[in-house]
């Protein structure tokens, strides 16, 4: 069994998904940040395939780069000059790669939270 890698972006001052979020995703390999994919998200703030997925899902850390700040403006929501949150990092690891790690993004101009899922 190989795993998977997946996201989605979940707009808490709405209540639902976050639709077109820039995503880069790097693979951190010593001091150097190496990108290895980027997108945005679908209507249902996922994104269309896994991020990473059979042999592509190796053993390291990564970190999952989300432009929110963007996003909001494109909502029109009024935000502060500079915003509270521009981009928001999410650094992680792959520890196995058999297992399926899952890391959602829950997110409002003021603050966000995340979790491993499966």
């Amino acid at each position: 069994m190989l795993g998977r890698l997946s996201t989605h972006v979940l707009d808490t001052s709405a209540g639902g998904p976050a639709k077109g979020v820039t995503w880069v995703l790097n693979r951190i390999e010593g001091s150097e940040r190496v990108t290895i994919g980027s997108g945005f998200t679908n209507g249902d703030g996922r994104t269309d395939a896994p991020l990473l997925e059979g042999a592509a899902v190796k053993v390291g850390t990564y970190e999952l780069v989300f432009q929110v700040a963007d996003y909001f403006r494109g909502l029109g929501t009024k935000l502060s000059d500079p915003p509270f949150l521009d981009e928001i990092p999410l650094r992680f690891s792959i520890f196995d790669v058999d297992q399926n790690y899952h890391v959602p993004l829950l997110v409002s101009p003021y603050s966000y939270s995340t979790y491993r899922g499966s």
